[in-house]
């Protein structure tokens, strides 16, 4: 009898505690749509397109000759359709999808066609809607080939920058952006890039200085003059890359909260203090200011913060600001006259150099004791460094060898660049049968 009551008891007591058991289960946290941050990366979706289609556009369009403008503006706004079409057929699948066995290098298909990215799925471990992340990232995708184009502007074939934008993203976009910022190994590393400064920046700024080493001087380089055609257009562009810059920084804690806050204080930071040091290089140098090197000294500091802005607070974006002011112009007003190298609108020297110099400065500006958010626990300045200094050499590096393999092989199929007669005469009337300006 006994024995038949403690039997009873227990049974009892099991059948009290199984619903508790089972709504322990059910109640482990979940992802749950967050209305505000979606809002936010909406608009900063919205801000980051806007720096290619005008911003970029307007910015690359104004700095070349007349004969020249709509080829640049037509490169970037077919760069941007074709990259949208990629990004939505593979591109998203290989940097964010796990690549199994692969997984350090490249994702995975898995997600191919975006399959799985339906209106009611959440990307993790957001609180945003996996349609919004995807399109957020796609619009840095696009920019980044985008970028390029100053590298090779006003002689390149239409057709090989096509080729070429294509092969670059799914060949070196996809795989970099992988290693950082999708499970790949400069990540699980601890490489620090809060919104492209490797991915964006020091791909696009290597990959445009091997397009112009390899399609050679446009004609008449260090002996004609080839001066900005319009500087109200290159201050527009300027302009509407610098407010678009909030959507890329800013949103990249991809959250309405005090990261995002921060990282916009920043951005505006470095922007202007970059833009006041060029500007002040620039009128020490040649006697006047312009409004050239104000517009290239605030977008040199725009790119040094980038990998920096979701780490670093105000003491941090002042340093890194005025030192990308400094060497920036360095690299545009003195190295290119020093080696000759024709980089027509700066790409090298504003991207590459501001890119690599933000990403290496983000190890020690993130201490605490310069208003930073502090390094992980039981990593040491030395170590962040060593690990910054690994991500920029591993994209240089894999940026320089498949880009040249990829220009190389193009220029052997259809080749890189237009004839001499065809560029005298303007890509504009060459290869798109229109004009900028009624003449």
């Amino acid at each position: 009898m006994r024995s038949e009551k403690i039997i009873r008891l227990i049974t009892m007591g099991m059948a009290l505690t199984m619903p508790a058991l089972s709504w322990a289960e059910e109640a482990a946290p979940a992802a749950v749509l967050d209305t505000g941050n979606t809002a936010w990366m909406l608009t900063s979706t919205a801000f980051v397109l806007m720096m290619t289609i005008p911003g970029l556009a307007l910015f690359y369009a104004g700095m070349v000759r007349s004969k020249n403008v709509l080829s640049v503006m037509m490169q970037c706004f077919a760069i941007t359709c074709l990259v949208t079409v990629l990004w939505t057929m593979y591109l998203y699948s290989l940097v964010f999808s796990d690549g199994g066995s692969m997984q350090s290098y490249i994702g995975g298909m898995s997600k191919a066609f975006l399959a799985g990215v339906t209106k009611e799925a959440l990307f993790p471990p957001y609180t945003v809607p996996e349609t919004v992340f995807s399109m957020f990232q796609l619009t840095f995708a696009i920019i980044t080939p985008a970028l390029i184009v100053g590298g090779f502007a006003e002689r390149m074939k239409f057709s090989a920058v096509l080729w070429f934008t294509a092969l670059w993203v799914t060949l070196v976009y996809a795989p970099v952006a992988h290693w950082v910022w999708g499970g790949g190994w400069l990540g699980a590393m601890g490489a620090l890039d809060f919104a492209g400064g490797t991915v964006v920046h020091i791909n696009a700024g290597v990959a445009g200085f091997i397009a112009c080493l390899m399609i050679g001087p446009r004609i008449g380089h260090g002996r004609t003059a080839m001066p900005p055609h319009s500087l109200v257009l290159t201050m527009i562009g300027a302009s509407l890359l610098w407010v678009g810059w909030f959507g890329f920084n800013a949103g990249s804690a991809v959250a309405a909260d005090g990261a995002a806050g921060m990282a916009m204080l920043v951005t505006q930071v470095a922007s202007s203090v970059a833009a006041l040091v060029w500007m002040l290089c620039e009128w020490m140098n040649h006697g006047k200011p312009t409004t050239l090197g104000i517009a290239s000294g605030a977008v040199a500091g725009l790119v040094a913060i980038t990998p920096a802005s979701g780490f670093v607070g105000p003491i941090g974006a002042l340093a890194i600001g005025a030192a990308a002011g400094l060497a920036c112009f360095l690299a545009a007003a003195k190295l290119k006259k020093i080696f000759g190298y024709d980089d027509a609108l700066d790409v090298f020297g504003v991207h590459a150099v501001g890119g690599i110099l933000g990403a290496i400065l983000t190890a020690v500006f993130v201490d605490v004791s310069f208003g930073g958010m502090g390094l992980k626990e039981g990593v040491t300045m030395g170590h962040q460094l060593w690990v910054q200094v690994v991500s920029v050499g591993a994209t240089l590096a894999y940026g320089v060898i498949v880009s040249f393999i990829l220009l190389k092989v193009i220029d052997i199929v259809i080749g890189l660049r237009v004839d001499e007669e065809q560029e005298r005469e303007g890509l504009d009337i060459v290869l798109h049968d229109e004009r900028g300006y009624d003449l």
